[in-house]
C-alpha cells in the first residue's frame, strides 16, 4: 500500500501505510561526498555596482550572503523535513558579481565523511545566500529577481557521480 512514484518504484519517504518517515541509512557505507548548487540573482548594473562596491545601504551584501549560506547549509535538518544531520566538513560559497550583466552569480560546495548525502546542504546554502542578497538590495531594487536554483553535481554514496565535472 505503501507510495510509489510514477515508475512504481516503492518511496524511500514513506513507509507501507504511506506515511512520511526518515529512511534509515545506518547500514550505507561511510563515504566523502560533495555536492555543488547554483543561483543567480538579477538585478540592474547600477545595483549590481553598488553589491560589489560593498555600498548597499544595508551592508556588504556579497560576505553577508556567504555567511548566511554556511549557516543555512549547518542548520538543512532543521528546515528540510525529513533530512538527516549530517557532519559537514567544509561549505564554501562563492559569488560572483557581473556589473555589465546585472546578475549575481552564487555557487555553493558542501563537503561530508557521512553515510548521506550533502546535496540538500548545498541547495539549502545556495537558496538562502540568494535570498540574503535579494534582503540586502531591496532597499535600492524592489524587483530584483532570484532564479536558476539548481544542483550541478553530487559526487559520491552508492547512486556515483551525477552531474557535470570541471
Amino acid at each position: 500500500m505503501g507510495g510509489r512514484d510514477p515508475q512504481g518504484e516503492r518511496l524511500t519517504h514513506l513507509d507501507d501505510r504511506g506515511a512520511a518517515r526518515m529512511v534509515d541509512v545506518g547500514a550505507k557505507d561511510v563515504t566523502d561526498r560533495t555536492a555543488v548548487a547554483s543561483a543567480r540573482v538579477i538585478v540592474t548594473p547600477a545595483t549590481a555596482a553598488l553589491l560589489a562596491d560593498g555600498e548597499l545601504p544595508k551592508g556588504d551584501a556579497v560576505a553577508l550572503a556567504r555567511i548566511a549560506g554556511i549557516q543555512a547549509a549547518k542548520r538543512t535538518p532543521e528546515l528540510i523535513p525529513l533530512c538527516h544531520q549530517v557532519a559537514l566538513t567544509g561549505v564554501d560559497v562563492d559569488l560572483d558579481v557581473d556589473r555589465a550583466a546585472g546578475t549575481v552569480s552564487i555557487v555553493a560546495t558542501a563537503r561530508a565523511h557521512d553515510r548521506t548525502g550533502v546535496e540538500m546542504e548545498a541547495l539549502t546554502a545556495v537558496s538562502v545566500a540568494a535570498l540574503t542578497v535579494y534582503d540586502l538590495v531591496k532597499a535600492v531594487q524592489r524587483d530584483a529577481v532570484v532564479t536558476d536554483v539548481r544542483l550541478e553535481r553530487k559526487t559520491g554514496g552508492r547512486s556515483g557521480d551525477v552531474g557535470t565535472a570541471d
